[in-house]
């Protein structure tokens, strides 16, 4: 019997680039992440609201970095905000001056 036990058992190596140990953390801050998703989305839509939420998530995660990691992610989603937030800015003044917003609903 135990023989049988010892052969199921044994123990074998991880393969290469992964932890032999299940539930083992990266150590990239997660609200970095968070920040660079918004960042990247907001330039497509929802800039206005997305583009302070990447600034927000960065800056927290920076304050985070030695614990975690993630430094130059948090880098990234804090210029992606501030280019979302330009972005905005910048169709709000081509909008209004093409003589403002109209909207057209139904005849």
């Amino acid at each position: 019997m135990s023989s049988y036990q010892d052969s199921t058992h044994k123990s074998h190596p991880a393969p290469q680039g992964y932890s032999a140990q299940p539930g083992t953390r990266t150590g990239t801050n997660g609200l970095a992440v968070a920040g660079l998703v918004c960042g990247i989305v907001g330039i497509l839509v929802f800039n206005i609201v997305l583009g302070p939420l990447a600034i927000i998530f960065g800056a927290v995660s920076r304050r985070a970095v030695p614990a975690k990691g993630g430094k130059g992610l948090s880098t990234a989603a804090i210029v992606l905000g501030v280019l979302d937030l330009l972005l905005f800015g910048a169709m709000l003044a081509f909008a209004a001056s093409n003589g403002g917003f109209h909207w057209y609903v139904g005849g």
